[in-house]
């Protein structure tokens, strides 16, 4: 893994140098967009309304825009910001860890102590083990002042961001505003339901079922040839190539499919000729084989001779 930010966990007087690495990853086949005529490439260009020109992602800044105004916000700009110059998870307080709703749950962390901090880290995480307590937390990642969560996870600590609380929707549904009645019955046969389907999570035996089946049907499309090449086709030319230059791609893929297709129906000829001229030959041996072979008798024409042949016999023994 890689190190995404680093700097220090800070609480009263400690200070605990950590590295912060993503702690989960996307395991979705990645899919692109194709022209369905030509398997070309579909590819989008950050495009200026004002001049019209496509423009590279180094000179696109952020901005704030309000009707008619707008607020134009550089990098220097937003490097300025005091919070975003802070490299630090500052510990605000410590709360029960039930005390959290996991709908605000975020995004999740690993923290990796620096080599002069391992003992330190180890108290920390430690402490909030055996108090069962998870400590609140403010920091800044890629721009944005965040609230986060650290907690003790096995050997690790873990940052979780947590969603501030007017990102959080009130569930404001008229169907629920209406009495409902539950019997005690029903509640007690929807209480041995969950007793009975009741287990331990373990969350290996659940499988992205979609994801398998998707890689299944790519592997079968290549086993069966059902794809294009396209590597030869770009292999040097496309390296260096700044991303606008999408239409020269274009052109390029669409020539290589055609010279694919126009190579795998000469394949295709070349083979059905082939097979055509072996049938012919066949044909033609077979006929002169059988022009050449002497005509068989029939069984009526031997049947026919045979009492000739008996009564010639019997006249010369006669004489």
């Amino acid at each position: 893994m890689r190190a995404i930010w680093k700097g220090a966990i800070t609480f009263g007087l400690v200070n605990v140098p950590v590295r912060l690495y993503s702690a989960t990853e996307d395991h979705d086949v990645e899919l692109h967009q194709v022209h369905d005529k030509d398997g070309g490439r579909i590819r989008y260009q950050r495009r200026c309304e004002v001049c019209g020109k496509a423009v590279e992602y180094e000179h696109i800044d952020k901005a704030f825009a309000e009707g008619s105004t707008t607020v134009v916000l550089t990098e220097e700009d937003l490097k300025s910001l005091p919070e975003e110059r802070s490299r630090e998870v500052e510990v605000v307080e410590f709360v029960p860890s039930d005390q959290i709703d996991p709908i605000m749950f975020d995004r999740s962390y690993f923290l990796e102590p620096e080599k002069t901090a391992v003992k330190a880290y180890a108290l920390l995480r430690r402490t909030l083990e055996e108090t069962d307590r998870t400590a609140i937390v403010q920091f800044s990642l890629r721009q944005k002042t965040r609230l986060g969560a650290l907690r003790s996870r096995g050997k690790v600590l873990m940052l979780q961001s947590l969603l501030w609380d007017d990102e959080v929707r009130e569930a404001d549904f008229d169907s629920l505003d209406s009495d409902v009645g539950v019997s005690a019955q029903e509640l007690k046969m929807s209480a041995s339901l969950v007793d009975n389907m009741s287990t331990d999570f373990a969350p290996d035996k659940f499988s992205d079922e979609y994801q398998e089946q998707l890689r299944q049907l790519i592997a079968a499309k290549l086993e069966q040839g059902d794809a294009l090449d396209t590597a030869a086709t770009f292999g040097e030319q496309a390296e260096g190539r700044p991303e606008a230059d999408v239409i020269d791609l274009m052109e390029a893929l669409r020539q290589s499919v055609e010279a694919n297709r126009a190579n795998r129906a000469d394949q295709q000829g070349r083979a059905s000729g082939e097979r055509g001229a072996a049938k012919s030959a066949r044909k033609e041996q077979a006929r002169k084989a059988a022009k050449k072979a002497p005509a068989k008798k029939t069984p009526a024409k031997a049947a026919k001779k045979a009492p000739a042949k008996k009564a010639a016999k019997s006249a010369r023994k006669a004489s």
